[in-house]
């Protein structure tokens, strides 16, 4: 048994190690082009933020607030907080900097977020997400977007099929509150049936209630009063235009009526992507309208929708894809014995990286036998050995031999190496 370092990482805090970041450049990499696509543009965001910033946002009286948040005071006597989340950090810039005045923006961002919760798979107090922003539009054409704009990320990832679309509608806040106060009065009705986590939810956030997973309580959810009931032309209008354009655009959804999200600052759409595929973790992508967080942080009136995706719960389900690989790391090693083929061996790696653009070289530094040296460059992955000993340092020559076939191994010039090289990564 191997013995443990005296020092480890923090409980919930995982590190990504090189044989799996390929499979997230490889997922970073279809992301970023999906994000091209669609004209989004990124921001990169500080991880550290004023606490105030999240307790006006997020809401005092949430989970996250109260239990999970990372928080301390710096020696300026400010209170500072790791952020649990990128939506407040990035309406916080855009309105630091003046961005939402009289203009439309599509953002995204993507990093790591911090909540002290107890770590099981698929969820960690380090974890990883990417947020789309969308600011300045009102109608629900741009929630349409958003969604389809995931829908195409899952296509392309091969992961639709495990996924489902649940949608709802939570209104605007004086529906709200018209429905909190039925919502209250009926569960004030049924107090012996809640449990402590929806008794204390009953006097903070008794929307939250509605979203509880405990069968005890499921029969009783069940009647109660619905949302919908409580809506107004426009909400519903709005729904029914969004809903619309997905069945148009062949986008299948479930209306989920007790989907309320975790934070408190959304309104109108709201919607997940979940998946029976990794267990108790089942939400991979979640987000919705929150206009009127933008005039709670200080700026004008205005129109916002955004989404997070977990991206280890997302390469999670990735990988379970048989014929989702990530790209090799290395393409080409060189193998060199001796000193003037040491040498040699640089002159020939730099070349190559000069003359045949994306091709992944590793040269062998260190020393060692061919036999040695081999086997590295095996467990390496690379398609090609470059073999250079003293004689081929002297005359100027490589053998390139394929590792991955049977095709024989060819002695040549640096110049006829980058042909064929050039030729094979073109093809």
């Amino acid at each position: 048994m191997a013995k443990q370092p005296l020092i480890q990482a923090i409980r919930g805090m995982h590190d990504i190690l090189p044989e799996t970041s390929p499979l997230w450049h490889k997922v970073e990499g279809i992301i970023k082009s999906v994000l091209d696509s669609y004209g989004y543009q990124e921001i990169r965001l500080p991880v550290v933020e004023k606490t105030e910033l999240f307790k006006r946002s997020i809401g005092e009286v949430t989970d996250i607030v109260e239990k999970e948040m990372y928080t301390f005071d710096d020696r300026n006597g400010d209170s500072l907080t790791l952020r649990p989340e990128g939506t407040a950090g990035c309406l916080r810039a855009c309105l630091e900097h003046g961005l939402l005045h009289n203009q439309v923006h599509r953002l995204w961002y993507m990093g790591p977020m911090f909540r002290h919760e107890r770590p099981q798979k698929g969820r960690y107090r380090q974890f990883y997400q990417l947020g789309i922003e969308t600011y300045g539009m009102a109608g629900p054409d741009i929630d349409a977007e958003i969604i389809l704009l995931s829908h195409r990320l899952w296509k392309k990832l091969g992961i639709l099929p495990d996924l489902e679309l649940q949608l709802n509608t939570l209104g605007t806040l004086a529906e709200r509150l018209l429905y909190r106060e039925k919502l209250v009065a009926y569960f004030n009705q049924h107090l012996d049936e809640l449990d402590e986590d929806s008794l204390r939810r009953l006097e903070t956030n008794p929307l939250r209630i509605l979203d509880s997973k405990n069968p005890a309580m499921q029969s009783m959810l069940k009647n109660a009063p619905a949302l919908m009931d409580s809506l107004g032309e426009d909400s519903l209008n709005h729904f029914n235009t969004l809903t619309g354009l997905l069945d148009e655009l062949g986008v299948a959804y479930v209306i989920n009526p007790r989907l309320v999200r975790g934070l408190d600052y959304y309104g109108k759409t709201v919607f997940e992507w979940v998946t029976d595929k990794l267990g108790a973790q089942g939400t991979i992508c979640a987000g919705g309208r929150y206009d009127g967080l933008i005039e709670q942080l200080g700026g004008k009136n205005n129109y916002a929708i955004g989404f997070a995706l977990g991206m280890e719960r997302l390469l999670a389900l990735v990988e379970q894809q048989e014929d989702f690989r990530p790209d090799a790391g290395v393409d080409v090693y060189v193998i060199n014995v001796g000193e003037n083929a040491a040498r040699f061996a640089m002159k020939v790696s730099e070349t190559l990286r000069d003359e045949v653009p994306g091709l992944k070289v590793v040269l062998h530094c260190g020393g060692g036998s061919f036999k040695s040296q081999f086997k590295k460059a095996d467990k390496s992955g690379a398609e090609f050995g470059v073999i250079i000993g003293e004689d081929e340092a002297e005359h100027k020559l490589v053998s390139l031999k394929p590792l991955r076939s049977d095709d024989e191994q060819k002695n040549m010039s640096l110049e006829q190496l980058t042909t064929t090289l050039r030729q094979w990564k073109q093809s």
